[in-house]
Protein backbone atom coordinates (compact mmCIF):
# COMPACT_ATOMS: atom_id res chain seq x y z
CA UNK A 1 0.00 0.00 0.00
CA UNK A 2 1.22 3.19 -1.16
CA UNK A 3 1.39 6.09 0.72
CA UNK A 4 -0.52 9.19 -1.13
CA UNK A 5 0.50 12.56 0.92
CA UNK A 6 -2.54 13.22 2.65
CA UNK A 7 -3.56 12.06 6.14
CA UNK A 8 -6.70 10.24 5.60
CA UNK A 9 -7.24 6.75 6.70
CA UNK A 10 -6.29 3.72 4.38
CA UNK A 11 -8.68 1.47 2.80
CA UNK A 12 -8.70 -2.40 4.00
CA UNK A 13 -6.41 -4.50 3.39
CA UNK A 14 -7.87 -6.12 0.60
CA UNK A 15 -5.79 -5.52 -2.80
CA UNK A 16 -6.97 -3.94 -5.85
CA UNK A 17 -6.23 -4.49 -9.50
CA UNK A 18 -6.93 -0.95 -10.35
CA UNK A 19 -4.20 0.59 -12.18
CA UNK A 20 -6.21 4.41 -11.33
CA UNK A 21 -6.27 3.45 -7.54
CA UNK A 22 -4.07 6.21 -5.57
CA UNK A 23 -3.44 3.45 -2.88
CA UNK A 24 -2.64 0.32 -5.06
CA UNK A 25 -1.90 1.71 -8.33
CA UNK A 26 0.02 4.61 -9.73
CA UNK A 27 -2.02 7.86 -9.57
CA UNK A 28 -0.27 10.54 -8.18
CA UNK A 29 -2.52 13.19 -6.32
CA UNK A 30 -2.23 16.64 -5.78
CA UNK A 31 -4.33 19.76 -5.93
CA UNK A 32 -8.04 20.37 -4.26
CA UNK A 33 -9.53 17.93 -1.68
CA UNK A 34 -13.34 18.50 -0.98
CA UNK A 35 -16.09 16.24 0.96
CA UNK A 36 -19.38 15.72 -0.88
CA UNK A 37 -22.11 13.30 -0.74
CA UNK A 38 -22.52 10.41 -3.62
CA UNK A 39 -25.88 11.31 -5.71
CA UNK A 40 -25.18 8.07 -8.40
CA UNK A 41 -22.50 5.09 -8.24
CA UNK A 42 -24.48 3.93 -11.91
CA UNK A 43 -21.43 4.16 -14.29
CA UNK A 44 -18.53 1.78 -14.32
CA UNK A 45 -16.40 2.45 -11.27
CA UNK A 46 -17.46 6.33 -11.17
CA UNK A 47 -19.31 7.91 -8.98
CA UNK A 48 -21.18 11.44 -8.82
CA UNK A 49 -21.02 13.48 -5.87
CA UNK A 50 -22.40 16.56 -4.61
CA UNK A 51 -21.19 19.51 -2.43
CA UNK A 52 -22.57 22.62 -1.08
CA UNK A 53 -20.76 25.48 -0.52
CA UNK A 54 -21.45 28.87 0.51
CA UNK A 55 -21.36 31.59 -2.34
CA UNK A 56 -20.61 35.38 -1.28
CA UNK A 57 -23.11 37.80 -2.93
CA UNK A 58 -21.46 41.64 -3.34
CA UNK A 59 -24.65 43.01 -4.26
CA UNK A 60 -26.82 41.78 -1.00
CA UNK A 61 -23.69 41.70 1.17
CA UNK A 62 -24.85 37.94 1.70
CA UNK A 63 -24.00 34.43 1.17
CA UNK A 64 -26.22 32.04 -0.74
CA UNK A 65 -25.86 28.05 -0.64
CA UNK A 66 -24.39 26.75 -3.89
CA UNK A 67 -23.86 23.22 -5.36
CA UNK A 68 -21.91 21.74 -7.80
CA UNK A 69 -21.54 17.74 -8.75
CA UNK A 70 -18.32 16.57 -9.78
CA UNK A 71 -17.26 12.79 -11.39
CA UNK A 72 -14.90 10.94 -9.74
CA UNK A 73 -13.26 7.56 -10.11
CA UNK A 74 -14.37 5.41 -7.40
CA UNK A 75 -11.77 2.08 -6.58
CA UNK A 76 -13.09 -1.06 -5.83
CA UNK A 77 -10.78 -1.44 -2.55
CA UNK A 78 -12.99 2.02 -1.40
CA UNK A 79 -16.46 1.23 -3.54
CA UNK A 80 -19.12 4.21 -2.24
CA UNK A 81 -22.14 3.79 -2.39
CA UNK A 82 -25.14 6.40 -2.88
CA UNK A 83 -25.60 8.04 0.38
CA UNK A 84 -22.02 7.86 1.47
CA UNK A 85 -20.17 10.95 2.59
CA UNK A 86 -16.43 10.83 0.82
CA UNK A 87 -13.40 12.70 0.49
CA UNK A 88 -12.04 13.33 -2.87
CA UNK A 89 -8.68 14.39 -4.12
CA UNK A 90 -7.71 16.14 -7.75
CA UNK A 91 -5.32 13.94 -10.16
CA UNK A 92 -5.00 13.95 -13.51
CA UNK A 93 -7.74 13.82 -16.29
CA UNK A 94 -9.04 10.45 -16.64
CA UNK A 95 -11.67 10.90 -19.17
CA UNK A 96 -13.63 14.07 -20.37
CA UNK A 97 -15.21 14.75 -16.95
CA UNK A 98 -13.28 12.83 -14.17
CA UNK A 99 -10.58 14.44 -12.77
CA UNK A 100 -11.09 13.51 -9.25
CA UNK A 101 -10.81 10.14 -7.40
CA UNK A 102 -12.30 9.03 -4.00
CA UNK A 103 -9.59 8.68 -1.60
CA UNK A 104 -11.40 8.30 1.69
CA UNK A 105 -15.06 6.92 2.69
CA UNK A 106 -16.15 9.61 6.00
CA UNK A 107 -19.31 7.34 6.67
CA UNK A 108 -21.52 4.94 5.31
CA UNK A 109 -25.16 5.22 4.37
CA UNK A 110 -27.88 3.83 6.19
Amino acid sequence: MRNIGIPVKNPPKEECDDPLCPYHGNLPVRGRILEGIVVSDKMKRTVVIKREYAWYVKKYKRYEMRTSKIAAHNPPCINAKVGDKVKIAECRPLSKTVSFVVIEKLSESE
